[in-house]
């Protein structure tokens, strides 16, 4: 398949596609004229590359996967990603209740509303966690 047909089949540009293959997660084998040519089951290793991203892992985590053996799934990290989900679906849930009870708040003013002050207090902390957790790293 021309590199077209791989981008419309997955819904990739071709841009995206010679990105993959430059980082060694897809290759082409051959040319038809100046047009890359992929084996048909690169559509498979795309719909893994994209699962893999929808998870969360880096192109660089997804690569390393791959081997020449086959795909070789690395269980810890699939874990680590796994309870990285738990605490951000958690982190999602508390600020969905908090701007419910926000939007539904008979307080006076938002700002005498001591779930909407804990909200922009948690907001207004989270910059600096992660600019600390940048300078850390």
């Amino acid at each position: 398949m021309d590199i077209s047909k791989v981008a419309r089949i997955s819904g990739l540009t071709a841009s995206t596609l010679r990105y993959y293959e430059e980082k060694g997660l897809i290759t082409s084998i051959g040319r038809k004229g100046l047009r890359r040519v992929f084996d048909p089951k690169v559509i498979e290793r795309l719909a893994l590359i994209s699962l893999g991203r929808s998870a969360g892992l880096s192109l660089d985590e997804i690569g390393k996967m791959f081997t020449q053996q086959g795909m070789e799934i690395d269980r810890s990290l699939l874990l680590t990603k796994a309870d990285e989900l738990d605490k951000k679906i958690k982190e999602l849930a508390s600020m969905r209740d908090g701007l419910r009870h926000v939007a539904a708040c008979n307080a006076p003013t938002h700002f005498e509303c001591p779930n909407f002050l804990r909200l922009v207090n948690i907001a207004g902390k989270k910059p600096n966690r992660e600019r600390h957790k940048l300078k850390t790293s």
